[in-house]
């Protein structure tokens, strides 16, 4: 089974951590996410040092299918995000 990490949970373990209360914790990772998607958004590239590199970049136009009809259409050219892991944190993950 996978588990995931929500922003919820996220919240919660930094609260524990600290001595703030748990809306200032939300609202500072709201802030944190915000500034992370504005530079995304803006720069095409956001460099988290030691976890890894967020960057986007234009997929072309493309063939597909309508799989109801078997119509051939041509999907719009888009915006992508991938995510490239540090050398270093990639290594920590292989290690385990």
């Amino acid at each position: 089974m996978i588990n995931t990490l929500t922003k919820a949970h996220l919240v919660d373990k930094i609260y524990e951590k600290s001595e703030r209360k748990r809306s200032e914790v939300k609202d500072q990772v709201e802030h944190l996410l915000a500034l992370v998607k504005k530079a995304i958004k803006k720069d095409h590239a956001l460099l988290v040092s030691g976890f890894g590199k967020f960057e986007t970049y234009e997929k072309k136009p493309r063939k597909g299918r309508n799989p109801q009809t078997s119509e051939t259409i041509i999907l719009p050219g888009r915006k992508v995000v991938v995510f490239r892991l540090s050398r270093k944190f990639r290594a920590d993950i292989n290690q385990q």
